[in-house]
């Protein structure tokens, strides 16, 4: 079974993250990743960082995962509004 922390586990050791969360009720997963790795890169561009880090796993046993991305910047932003 596909946990939110199998996938932040997966994320973490795919990627350099600032703060990352996972949360999902087993099918359907929102997760929140701060990067420096997307400074200049498009939502989509992000979105494909993540899902590479995730392999297979996108393709086989996660059903549904939404992101918000953001750079360390963007994410100190959102977070004084």
């Amino acid at each position: 079974m596909v946990t939110p922390e199998s996938i932040q586990l997966n994320i973490a050791q795919g990627m350099a993250t600032e703060h990352l969360t996972v949360a999902g009720d087993g099918r359907h997963f929102e997760a929140v990743v701060v990067s420096d790795a997307f400074a200049g890169k498009s939502r989509v561009q992000r979105h494909q960082l993540v899902y590479q880090t995730l392999g297979e796993r996108m393709r086989e046993e996660i059903h549904a995962l939404s992101m918000k991305t953001y750079t360390p910047q963007e994410w100190e932003s959102s977070r004084k509004t």
